[in-house]
């Protein structure tokens, strides 16, 4: 039979039969897919008022109310055969979902939290997390993946920073290239989903550290740095989604940006795909930003913009914003672009053929692979960082009496970030929702331990922070019924030592009144180990998440306090913390024994601890972040400008701040391991190369100590005289190596002289003559061969094709 339309000819390419079925359908039409439909309760039996032909996008944020994998299969089906029965042509929908950490979704496999991910410096692994993401989401029905974060973070202030790769584009770039990748099956989109990068761009670099807050960044650093990463995924993997920011740049909102959304990301940069919205940033011209003198307007602004589909619901794409395309006032190619862009992704996902979610079996296997596990477990050692280690960590399996102190240490929530599936269920459970099907007449871990009770007020005292309710806890434990606790791990990992258990103090405020107790119970240990951190998530009980920034990047006062207390007992002491931004404490690093910056790391975080604790795993994690000592460092960095921040270099008299160092807590690429690595025999192989040359350099490494390690070789640069101001040191390539006691290994990198290139002062792609410079270290401070190489003429290039970070291989 021939098909009538060749927008029904699967064998046609996507482009061509979206340009065909655009032909084909009305303004009406073209305008419900250009919004997005967001179920609730009240309106899933009543939704064909306000989409009369369709909708173009469904946010799946509803899967927080329910119980299982087979009940959101169930209502996708459902949503989907409604809005396809709208549409005159049947055309279905795209369902987009979170998945920073996992599908976000009941049962989906759970992973550590962006900064976490980053912290393994795995680009592999990263890939294989994603592809599992991937799968699990597209089972299930959804086809558009909010993920990777692709923001640089330089502000520890900021709530959303543990959702990032962190503060360096290179690093950036090849993790967000490779989770990109792994989302999109390498390509195969009719087996995978569209991989959606946010928050184009800067989103991080606002003013006060402040959620949504203006950002002040020039022409250059936007695209040399912030740029970098979204660049590097769109040309590597060809990523096919992106979501803007909500920030405004230069005065200009982005979200009706012509300069930002058309001029840079696809004049500039190449990018062909998918633009959306973030929540309700298109209503905020109006609403907020003060651009657009109607709802309506800012929908006419972002549209003629390049914005492509407004999220979560139609607000401003509406009614009025259609009379004025069919009035003649909005021409009709700016809609026909966005329906066009659009509809060339359902093809490529094979949504005409395949619009419902995949069979049971299907979805069955993607959801009980080993794998899943496997990988989940290998991803949260990697991400763990040991910042300090007084000869204390690996401990000994072996009879002793373990005081173990904290909220955290009790706490399942606790394993799992912001943009996970448990931090849904704090925002719906503050909110007052409640969740069919969970009893929750059984006592939590959390109830009979003397803080949620604590105050009348529901806040924890000394703070703005709402008490954790003990339904959170049960909800966690419900659908997660592998994740153990920390402390119920130790006892699983360690049946010989006696342990014994004081919360000791909150995750927020000030209150001591339950130090005594604990300090009573370390007194009578051989061995203290005790949580520390915040709560990373959504709503007003956590302390790090969106839209909850902070001028304080310390530890609450109730838990530095403690610290101080502990360190008068002069007992060997482990802290652990837990949170969407690093640890920065005086009293931490004054008397812990050892510290290890676990993050966020999913549903076998705790298995992930013990395994370091006891030397099962030799912790091999580096930080993607320099550590401030306080917020008034901030933005503190490692790759700065030359004569900036601790490399400023002037002629006063004082080298630092009056009251702090400008140097970092901790600095970028450092993490401690349990063996030692040394370097040697760095080679270049030539000492002058042509600006089209590709870089080749080896260097050994060697496992010095007793121990097997894992060690991330780190390749820098430094562009040693430069016709424009340029790092003082710029992380080029990295790369994993296994290796046995004593055992060595040669790592070759591979770079082309293009991912040297910068800026030039007319603001061209320049690789430029001169003296460049090689180091190759453990961290961004400690670099221990260097060598030198020259590049013989000047060339101008493509940025999109430019490189972006090096290659590297063990050999």
């Amino acid at each position: 039979m021939i098909n009538r339309h060749k927008y029904l000819d699967p064998s046609l390419s996507a482009e061509e039969r979206a340009n065909d079925l655009l032909q084909h359908m009305s303004l009406e039409e073209k305008m419900g897919q250009i919004v997005c439909y967001m179920p609730d309760k009240e309106t899933l039996d009543s939704f064909e008022k306000d989409y009369p032909h369709g909708a173009g996008e469904v946010s799946m944020l509803f899967v927080g109310e329910l119980l299982s994998k087979e009940a959101v299969v169930e209502k996708v089906t459902y949503i989907q055969k409604k809005l396809m029965g709208l549409s005159k042509h049947r055309i279905p929908a795209i369902f987009h979902m979170e998945t920073l950490a996992g599908a976000f979704a009941p049962e989906a496999t759970s992973f550590p939290s962006g900064i976490g991910q980053a912290s393994t410096w795995n680009p592999e692994l990263q890939k294989e997390l994603s592809k599992i993401i991937g799968k699990q989401a597209r089972a299930i029905g959804a086809t558009h993946a909010f993920a990777p974060v692709l923001d640089i973070s330089r502000d520890s202030r900021f709530g959303r920073q543990g959702e990032t790769y962190g503060e360096d584009p290179a690093l950036a770039s090849a993790m967000g290239t490779a989770y990109v990748s792994g989302l999109q099956q390498d390509g195969d989109l009719k087996k995978s989903v569209l991989a959606c990068a946010k928050h184009f761009v800067g989103y991080h670099a606002t003013q006060g550290g402040i959620h949504a807050a203006s950002t002040a960044i020039p022409p250059r650093l936007l695209r040399e740095v912030y740029a970098k990463p979204f660049q590097a995924a769109i040309s590597i993997s060809n990523m096919k989604s992106v979501m803007k920011t909500y920030s405004s740049i230069d005065g200009e909102a982005v979200a009706g940006s012509k300069r930002i959304l058309t001029q840079l990301l696809r004049d500039e940069m190449g990018f062909q795909g998918l633009v959306v919205s973030d929540y309700t940033s298109i209503a905020e011209q109006h609403t907020r930003l003060m651009v657009s003198g109607s709802k309506t307007d800012a929908g006419e602004r972002s549209l003629l913009a390049g914005m492509d589909v407004e999220l979560p619901s139609k607000d401003c794409y509406n009614e009025e914003l259609m009379q004025r395309i069919q009035d003649g006032k909005i021409e009709m190619e700016f809609l026909d672009r966005a329906v066009r862009n659009l509809l060339v992704a359902k093809f490529e996902l094979g949504l005409f053929e395949n619009p419902f979610p995949m069979s049971e079996k299907e979805v069955r296997e993607a959801y009980s692979d080993p794998m899943n596990h496997r990988i989940s477990l290998d991803a949260a050692r990697q991400s763990m960082v040991l910042l300090k280690n007084n000869d204390i960590l690996p401990l000994e399996r072996k009879k002793q009496k373990i005081a173990v102190i904290g909220y955290h240490a009790i706490s399942r929530r606790s394993l799992f970030g912001g943009y996970s599936f448990t931090s849904l269920f704090d925002a719906l459970l503050n909110a007052g929702n409640t969740m069919a099907g969970v009893d929750f007449e059984q006592i939590s871990d959390l109830s009979n331990q003397g803080i949620n009770t604590k105050e009348e007020n529901n806040i924890y005292p000394g703070s703005n922070v709402k008490i954790e309710t003990k339904k959170t806890e049960e909800l966690v434990r419900k659908h997660y019924p592998q994740c153990n606790n920390l402390l119920h791990q130790l006892k699983l990992e360690c049946p010989t030592a006696e342990l014994i258990y004081s919360i000791g103090y909150a995750y927020a405020g000030n209150d001591t009144s339950l130090h005594d107790e604990a300090l009573a119970a370390a007194a009578t240990a051989d061995l203290v180990i005790f949580t520390l951190g915040g709560k990373h998530g959504w709503g007003m009980s956590c302390t790090t998440g969106e839209g909850i920034d902070s001028t304080d990047i310390g530890l609450p006062e109730c838990q530095e306090s403690f610290i101080r207390k502990l360190a008068q007992l002069n007992k060997p002491t482990v802290a652990i913390h837990f949170d969407g931004r690093p640890i920065s404490s005086d009293m931490a690093d004054q008397y812990a024994g050892a510290i290890i910056e676990a993050w966020n790391p999913g549903q076998f975080g705790a298995k992930a601890i013990t395994d370091i604790l006891f030397g099962d795993y030799n912790p091999s994690g580096k930080l993607p972040v320099s550590i401030a000592y306080n917020a008034g460092q901030i933005p503190v960095f490692y790759n700065h400008d030359n004569g900036s921040s601790y490399h400023v270099g002037t002629m006063n008299e004082f080298k630092s701040y009056l009251d702090c160092p400008r140097e970092p807590r901790y600095y970028f690429g450092f993490g401690l391991s349990y063996t030692t690595f040394e370097y040697s025999n760095l080679r270049i192989e030539k000492e002058v190369y042509r600006p089209h040359e590709p870089l080749y350099i080896s260097v050994d490494i060697t496992n010095t100590g007793d121990l097997f390690g894992e060690e991330v070789v780190q390749l820098y640069i430094r562009d040693k005289y430069a016709s424009m101001v340029r790092p003082a040191l710029e992380l080029a390539g990295f790369i994993r190596v296994p290796l046995k006691s004593k055992e060595t290994k040669k790592v070759h990198f591979t770079m082309e002289l293009s991912q040297l290139a910068f800026l030039d002062a007319d603001m061209r792609w320049k690789i430029e003559a001169g003296e460049i410079e090689v180091l190759i270290g453990t961290s961004s401070n400690d670099l221990r061969v260097s060598s030198s190489f020259n590049i013989s003429s000047n060339q101008y290039i493509d940025g999109k094709t430019r490189g972006f970070y090096a290659q590297a291989e063990v050999r």
